[in-house]
C-alpha cells in the first residue's frame, strides 16, 4: 500500500481510526491495497461476502437497493473522507446494499480477515474502535436531529454546501450525485416542499439545470443556511 501523507491523514481521520495511534493503524493496515476506477462500475452486490470495507480516498461511492422492477434506489452517498462497509465485516458477514463506485473514484480497500485477526490480537483494541464508532453514530443522530428542525430549503441548501471543495467560499458549479427524487428522501421532504425549496434557493443564488447545479456564493448560502 502506498499512500501520500494527504490520503494517510484521511484515512486516519475516519470514525474508525481517528483514536488509534499511528503505529496501531499501520499495522491494521498492512494488507490493504488501493484501487483506482476511471469508469463508474459496480462494487460489490448485495449478499456478497464481505470480505472487505472500504474508505474513499477520492470521488464517491452509491450504496443502493434494487426495487422489484429493478430501479435503483439510492441510500447513501459516500464521499471523501468517508469508510463504508465496517457493519458488514463486524457482525453480517455479507454487504446488505449493493455498491457502485463513479469514475474517478479512488479506494483503500481493507481485507476483513487480517484486520479482525490484528484486532482480536490486541488486548481492548476492539472496544477502542467500537466505542469511536458509537460516538460517530451519536453524533450523526445528532445531525440528523438538527436536520429536521431547519426547513426544506435549509435541509437543500446544506446537502448541497456539503457537496463542495473543503475550503470553498465563492461560485460553484456542480452535479447532483442522485436522482431528485432520491435526494427528496433523503432529506426527508415531500416531492412539492422538494420543488417549492428548489424555487426559494434561487433568491440566495442556486440556480438548477437538471442535475447540474450553480451556486453562485457558497459562503452566502452556508450562513444563510445556519451553517457550522
Amino acid at each position: 500500500m502506498a499512500l501520500d501523507p494527504v490520503e494517510s491523514a484521511i484515512v486516519k481521520n475516519t470514525a474508525l481510526f481517528a483514536v488509534l495511534d499511528d503505529p496501531t493503524c499501520a499495522a491494521l493496515l498492512d494488507q490493504a491495497f488501493v484501487s483506482d476506477y476511471a469508469e463508474s462500475e459496480l462494487l460489490f452486490n448485495k449478499g456478497d461476502a464481505a470480505d472487505r470495507f472500504f474508505v474513499v480516498l477520492a470521488g464517491r461511492v452509491h450504496l443502493f437497493a434494487l426495487t422489484e422492477n429493478g430501479d435503483q434506489t439510492i441510500i447513501e452517498v459516500i464521499a471523501k473522507g468517508e469508510s463504508f462497509a465496517e457493519a458488514a465485516i463486524f457482525a453480517r458477514g455479507d454487504y446488505p446494499l449493493n455498491a457502485e463506485v463513479i469514475s474517478g473514484t479512488r479506494l483503500l480497500n481493507i481485507p476483513a480477515k487480517p484486520f479482525l485477526r490484528r484486532v482480536a490480537s490486541q488486548k481492548g483494541l476492539a472496544a477502542q474502535m467500537l466505542g469511536s464508532l458509537a460516538r460517530w453514530e451519536r453524533r450523526l443522530i445528532n445531525e440528523i436531529a438538527d436536520l429536521k428542525n431547519r426547513s426544506p430549503v435549509q435541509r437543500l441548501g446544506l446537502f448541497l454546501i456539503a457537496l463542495a471543495p473543503p475550503g470553498q467560499t465563492n461560485r460553484l458549479e456542480l452535479h447532483l450525485p442522485l436522482a431528485k427524487g432520491n435526494l427528496a428522501s433523503r432529506i426527508g421532504v415531500t416531492p412539492e416542499s422538494f420543488s417549492r425549496a428548489l424555487k426559494r434557493l434561487e433568491k440566495s443564488g442556486v440556480s438548477c439545470r437538471g442535475q447540474r447545479f450553480i451556486i453562485e456564493d457558497v459562503e452566502a448560502l452556508r450562513q444563510f443556511c445556519g451553517a457550522d
